[in-house]
């Protein structure tokens, strides 16, 4: 699972750009919580780094805790048609396409948060 995600650590970064990096890593800890799924993040981490933790775990809970890998879905509120749309070959180009959808979520849920509190 070396390979990285572009897109989903431009998104952190783009984040970051905007000042809402750490608000994003804590929107990821409240909704991964949610879902009662462990996970060691924190916003010290750089975008490689933590997309890279995200990964690994969606790829875990894909192969071994699938319904607690929906359940994470549907708590972020990852769009079902997105999820449908993948064409990936393998589980780990799966859960690839399913971090970067996760993150592109809960960055718009920051996004949209700190638009309308500005």
């Amino acid at each position: 699972m070396s390979q990285p995600n572009d897109r989903a650590i431009a998104l952190l970064e783009n984040a970051a750009l905007h000042n809402l990096y750490s608000k994003t890593v804590a929107q990821l800890l409240k909704d991964f919580e949610r879902a009662n799924i462990p996970i060691q993040l924190n916003d010290k981490q750089d975008a490689a780094t933590l997309t890279a933790a995200i990964h690994e775990k969606i790829y875990v809970l894909l192969l071994e805790k699938f319904a607690d890998y929906l359940n994470l879905l549907y708590v972020i509120d990852v769009p079902e048609k997105a999820v449908k749309e993948i064409r990936a070959s393998d589980a780990v180009e799966v859960s690839r396409e399913i971090t970067y959808l996760v993150l592109k979520r809960e960055w718009q849920k920051v996004w949209l948060r700190s638009q309308m509190s500005g």
